[in-house]
């Protein structure tokens, strides 16, 4: 019984096919599947997540296929590298220019959107081509979250107060 399992067929193909026969690469189910996985969940995955995600149709694909098929798309233009300080290498299909926001307390990153020259004085001569630029910080979410238990724990030193100047 054949575990590879075909996955239902994209609006993406036609750019994927070519895309990789440009570059020299055969078109495969493999590729095809981290591929979509790249592209329903557009979260910066490690190599491991898409691994996880793509086992999930495909059972039978191995992490080696995976980095194969990543390191194929990356070199096909379908995906970029994300590399963030020390941490795992993450992957973004978001082909146009823009910049990232790494949340240093849920680690998510997301896409920022820059303006097609960010503003950047190079030496005479030098001729940018592309750039990658990195934020650090809190996203929303972790943001409120902290300035939330900031209240809370201001609320509950003001409380210990009010007991202890009551006894």
């Amino acid at each position: 019984m054949d575990t590879m399992r075909r996955v239902a067929p994209t609006l993406l193909d036609p750019r994927l096919h070519e895309r990789l026969a440009t570059r020299g690469f055969r078109f495969t189910p493999q590729r095809e599947q981290v591929y979509v996985v790249l592209q329903r969940k557009r979260d910066h995955p490690t190599a491991e997540e898409v691994f996880i995600r793509a086992k999930r149709e495909m059972p039978d694909i191995s992490m080696a296929t995976v980095y194969n098929c990543l390191d194929a798309l990356v070199e096909c233009g379908l995906a970029r590298q994300v590399t963030l300080e020390r941490g795992a290498t993450r992957f973004c299909p978001n082909m146009r220019e823009h910049g990232h926001f790494y949340c240093d307390r849920c680690r998510n990153v997301f896409d920022v959107s820059l303006s097609a020259a960010p503003g950047i004085a190079l030496p005479k001569g030098y001729l940018a081509e592309r750039y990658d630029i990195a934020i650090h910080g809190r996203c929303p979410a972790c943001a409120n979250a902290e300035r939330n238990g900031a209240k809370r724990r201001m609320n509950q030193m003001g409380e210990v107060r009010f007991r202890q100047s009551v006894i």
